[in-house]
């Protein structure tokens, strides 16, 4: 990714360039935690994508049909699947 800018509004606002919000992964209402780099003399701040929820939340359980969900459940269903 090329260097990217952006521009402050008088609401202290700032809209992330495309290519920003596609390398982070993130989209409208999604939330980013800026840190500062301790080490870094001049001050710099990393911005990364705030996770709330797993990316993988929403595929829970799918691909499971007859098994509930669980860890538990699947182990008992491999188990049933091994009995001779």
């Amino acid at each position: 990714m090329k260097v990217s800018q952006a521009k402050v509004t008088s609401k202290g606002q700032i809209t992330l360039p495309a290519a920003v919000r596609r390398a982070l992964g993130i989209g409208t209402g999604d939330r980013v935690r800026f840190e500062r780099i301790e080490d870094d003399p001049s001050g710099a701040l990393r911005m990364r994508a705030e996770r709330t929820r797993s990316p993988f939340a929403a595929y829970a359980g799918m691909g499971n049909p007859g098994i509930p969900s669980g860890k538990g459940a699947a182990v008992r269903w491999i188990r049933r699947l091994r009995r001779p």
